[in-house]
């Protein structure tokens, strides 16, 4: 008996010797710090440089390519400047054999009469194109003519069952012209419960108020123009609402959509609410009993219109996974500006630096560290660089509505628009934070960097409806959009907020956006590139999917498209 006991003994010994051997070097060779260590090491952020963002920048913000308006030379330039750059980096086509992708546009080109009148109580109001209003329509059509379209101030526009609010209750408004504020209601308040306070939501955005006027069947809408709430001066109205625009194609030719949408400045707006009786007619539309109120007074307007339509081309490139390919990461930049436009101290060339020939450039930079890396990622990243952002994010909004690679089985979007060249930044200010998982791998990154993480301080601008990760967003992608942009690391916030402020006004959709060479400090754009890398990285070998956080307005929308994983 002993020596029978003594040999099971003996042979368990034995066999648990040779499974921990086992286990060891399975954790050796695959899961070991040493090994993960070494790999994060050879991730080569030092193929993300300022010389190289330089270069790009330099080249897409160049007068020779016209300020990258689709439809022009511009966009042909700058399409064929970021085929090539895929190319050389040795990434493959992200369409098939193609770098491109076709979206079917129409440039609208409306030309409204020099005045549109109010009229009404007796008096007539004649408000001037550009110095007074502006207006545009999406209706492919020759004309565009208003009589005696009868103004409603209908609050802030919006329709909110979850809030219950309507601000067309009862208003029947075929025929009619909708005068709405813009913003939503809780902006300027210290109510966080009303709306989501002073962080704007997407009721807030211009696109929405469109939109909502046209499911009302309103004839036209007029957006009260204040720069607070908008996030923008009036001087951005007119460069970005005047002259050529575009539009998604649409199979009725946008006559779906009013017939015309505009904005009207502050100083305007007052004397069209004293000349209809209306008074604080700001808090009037915070009030969640607000009715519409027929203001008793018309506009009449006409526009000459011409239009074409044309394709413009999103330009995407891969590297394949090694273990999951079909499950994709997608950094996304818009490549577009608005061209050449009315001259401002004499130049024409909206030239568009840094919006967004720098997200541009720092996508590019991720691209050529991707590219480097020896070992492919386990995911297949895409880099997707989108038209006519500033149309109205219409290549992102094409690409969500027709994807290349199914919604489903696309892990998150990295989204660069405008990254700023004050030099190495202290903070990661995050647009959106709170929404999803996405924080978490961001300040891990960021503390990597010894930076901290922050909420956009000015959320009631509603930024994080105004760029291309929106719309991932609206088809439930998780999406991020991070850059430092609050504290430069030596002069501190008041100096980096002032110069901030500085751009917002002189610079933004001006001529004055150029890349001027010592005046940018590359820095900070190199930090945030290889931060943003790293986050993808590390994205593109995991097997987790990261997710919305509760309350999130797009939780049930990726929830549901999981299921058809």
């Amino acid at each position: 008996m002993k020596n029978y006991f003594s040999n099971i003994f003996y042979f368990n010994h034995s066999l648990f010797n040779i499974l921990l051997v086992l286990i060891t070097l399975v954790l050796i060779a695959g899961c070991s710090p040493e090994k993960e260590e070494n790999r994060l090491n050879s991730v080569p952020n030092k193929a993300i440089t300022g010389a190289d963002l330089r270069e790009h920048i330099s080249m897409l913000a160049s007068d020779e390519f016209g300020g990258r308006m689709p439809f022009t030379e511009g966009e042909k330039k700058t399409i064929e400047y970021l085929e090539n750059i895929f190319n050389t980096f040795g990434l493959e086509p992200g369409n098939g054999n193609s770098y491109f992708q076709a979206v079917p546009l129409v440039e609208i080109d409306a030309l409204p009469q020099k005045i549109m009148s109010i009229a009404g109580k007796g008096e007539t109001l004649d408000l001037n194109y550009r110095e007074d209003f502006v207006a545009l329509t999406r209706r492919v059509t020759d004309r565009v003519e208003v009589e005696s379209s009868e103004l409603v101030f209908c609050g802030f526009g919006i329709v909110a069952p979850e809030y219950g609010w309507n601000d067309y209750e009862g208003i029947d408004m075929a025929g009619k012209t909708a005068v709405v504020l813009v913003n939503d209601p809780g902006f300027g308040t210290t109510d966080s419960t009303l709306f989501k306070g002073n962080t704007m939501t997407y009721y807030g955005r211009w696109t929405y108020k469109y939109e909502e006027a046209a499911r009302q069947g309103a004839e036209g809408v007029i957006i009260i123009h204040n720069t607070a709430p908008a996030g923008y001066a009036w001087n951005v109205v007119q460069s970005s609402w005047t002259g050529k625009a575009l539009y998604l194609k649409s199979e009725d030719g946008n006559q779906s959509r009013c017939a015309f949408e505009g904005w009207v400045s502050q100083a305007m707006a007052r004397q069209m609410m004293q000349l209809a009786g209306i008074e604080n007619y700001l808090g009037q539309a915070r009030k969640s009993d607000f009715q519409p109120i027929p203001m008793g007074l018309s506009v009449s307007l006409s526009m000459e219109i011409a239009y074409q339509e044309a394709t413009s081309q999103n330009v995407i490139a891969k590297r394949t996974g090694s273990k999951r390919p079909d499950e994709y990461i997608i950094y996304s930049a818009h490549w577009d500006h608005i061209g050449i436009g009315k001259p401002v101290d004499g130049d024409s060339i909206y030239n568009g630096a840094l919006d967004n020939a720098s997200g541009t450039a720092a996508m590019l930079e991720i691209a050529d560290a991707f590219s480097q890396l020896e070992e492919a990622p386990e995911r297949t990243v895409i880099f997707l660089a989108v038209t006519a952002e500033e149309q109205g994010l219409l290549g992102s909004a094409y690409y969500a509505e027709n994807p290349i690679y199914p919604v489903s089985q696309t892990v998150a979007n990295i989204n660069m628009d405008g990254i700023h060249f004050r030099g190495a930044m202290k903070d990661l200010t995050i647009v959106g934070y709170g929404q999803s998982e996405l924080d978490e791998y961001a300040e891990e990154a960021a503390q990597e960097q010894e930076r901290y993480v922050m909420p956009d301080p000015n959320a009631e601008k509603g930024y994080f409806f105004r760029s291309d990760h929106f719309n991932f967003a609206k088809v439930g992608i998780p999406a991020l959009y991070a850059s430092g942009e609050y504290e430069q690391a030596e002069k501190g916030v008041e100096w980096t907020q002032a110069k901030m402020d500085e751009w917002t006004q002189r610079d933004y959709h001006q001529p004055s956006d150029e890349y001027v060479e010592s005046e940018w400090n590359m820095a900070g754009m190199v930090q945030d590139a290889q931060l943003l890398f790293k986050i993808g990285y590390q994205l593109s070998n995991e097997k987790t999917f990261p997710e919305w956080k509760e309350g999130s307005e797009f939780k049930s929308i990726r929830e549901q498209s999981l299921l058809s994983r």
